[in-house]
């Protein structure tokens, strides 16, 4: 057999130019001067491109004041609807822990009774298993004594009648029972149910204010002073630096209140001016806007709803023409902030957190409608 014949073909030959590459790129020999400053030059080109890429962006422009004052407000109103949602939310759980309470004590006086009746019945039981269960007419005819057995037979047939009582009234209480622990059992799951909205609407709130904190901080404090200038209160014509107007005042608004009624809430909202706004309260210490207007009124012997989209209902409409001092004014769409009407186009509010109560101008904000308390 025949050996293989060799070729005697020359391996392809690459450029030499490429062995001064190692395999990371960093340069090996370069048989060509010209070629190295080439692939050099290529090379730095491209991390001056890559470098370019990666510059960080020309960072944006700070937001002025009024920007942040806009984003602050929307930041407080979206708060202040989460704020209503609380109270709203908290008024039912107060009503669901006292209904909740009532039933577990009627739960409780009816299973005692029933008891009662179980413990009846079982002393019933217990005398006619000792009485051997004779039918009447054997009894009779075993008897020594027929009339006494006949009489007797009158307080059994009395006994069985009330012993039939006996039953039935056990098996009434018995469905009491368990109609009352069921309602129990509705009203917990309510409750359940409410607080884990109250915790929604908590953590909302907390949010929003946060977000609304953290831009004023951004601010320097003669621009954050700028925001609160332009926050809507009125200015020292009307009242004191702490928001306080004259006795002067307080007594025209008092007077030209459409009733004494009227006019005790509007002393009351007066007196509340300077103190703090915290969401959720209803004094004496701090309101939020709809605790302020309903601790006014019911100074003034009125019991109001908690919230605003349910004190808006509380009395007859009143046209914005025809407001008198008193009167619940009410703010946004969705009828999220309430103020109270003092006259000359102006109210007493609790406007937002870091702004204590105080008198505005009813036009600082979308009017969505008046009520005069019934």
């Amino acid at each position: 057999m025949t050996a293989p014949v060799a070729s005697h073909r020359k391996p392809k030959q690459y450029p030499r130019t490429l062995s001064f590459l190692l395999a990371d790129g960093a340069p090996r020999t370069a048989r060509k001067p010209g070629i190295a400053r080439t692939a050099a030059t290529l090379a730095l080109a491209g991390v001056a491109s890559a470098t370019a890429f990666d510059a960080p962006a020309e960072a944006a422009p700070r937001p002025t004041p009024a920007q942040v004052k806009e984003r602050v407000d929307a930041l407080y109103q979206e708060a202040e609807v989460a704020t209503e949602k609380y109270d709203g939310a908290k008024e039912r759980a107060a009503a669901a822990h006292q209904e909740l309470s009532r039933l577990q004590d009627e739960a409780a006086r009816r299973t005692e009774q029933l008891n009662a009746a179980r413990s009846e019945l079982g002393t019933l039981a217990a005398g006619q298993y000792r009485s051997g269960g004779v039918h009447p007419t054997v009894r009779l005819l075993l008897s020594s004594d027929p009339q006494r057995y006949l009489d007797g037979a009158a307080v059994l047939e009395r006994a069985g009648s009330h012993q039939a009582n006996a039953i039935a009234g056990y098996a009434r209480r018995l469905g009491s029972v368990q109609q009352v622990r069921a309602r129990a059992e509705d009203t917990a799951e309510q409750l359940r149910s409410t607080e884990a909205t109250l915790a929604q609407n908590r953590a909302t709130i907390t949010r929003k204010l946060a977000s609304a904190e953290q831009l004023l901080n951004e601010l320097t404090a003669e621009q954050r002073q700028q925001v609160r200038d332009e926050d809507g209160s009125d200015g020292p014509g009307s009242a004191d630096r702490t928001g306080r107007p004259s006795s002067a005042h307080t007594s025209h608004s008092a007077a030209a209140a459409p009733n004494p009624r009227a006019a005790q809430a509007v002393s009351f909202a007066y007196a509340a001016l300077g103190k703090p706004y915290v969401w959720g309260a209803t004094g004496p210490a701090a309101y939020d806007c709809s605790g302020l207007t309903q601790a006014a009124w019911r100074a003034g012997g009125v019991s109001l709803p908690r919230t605003t989209y349910t004190q808006i209902s509380s009395g007859p409409r009143i046209d914005k023409s025809r407001l008198a001092p008193g009167d619940l004014v009410f703010f946004f769409s969705g009828i999220s902030h309430v103020g109270l009407y003092i006259g000359d186009g102006k109210m007493i509010h609790a406007p937002h957190p870091g702004a204590p109560v105080r008198i505005a101008p009813i036009n600082q904000m979308p009017f969505a409608g008046a009520t005069r308390p019934a």
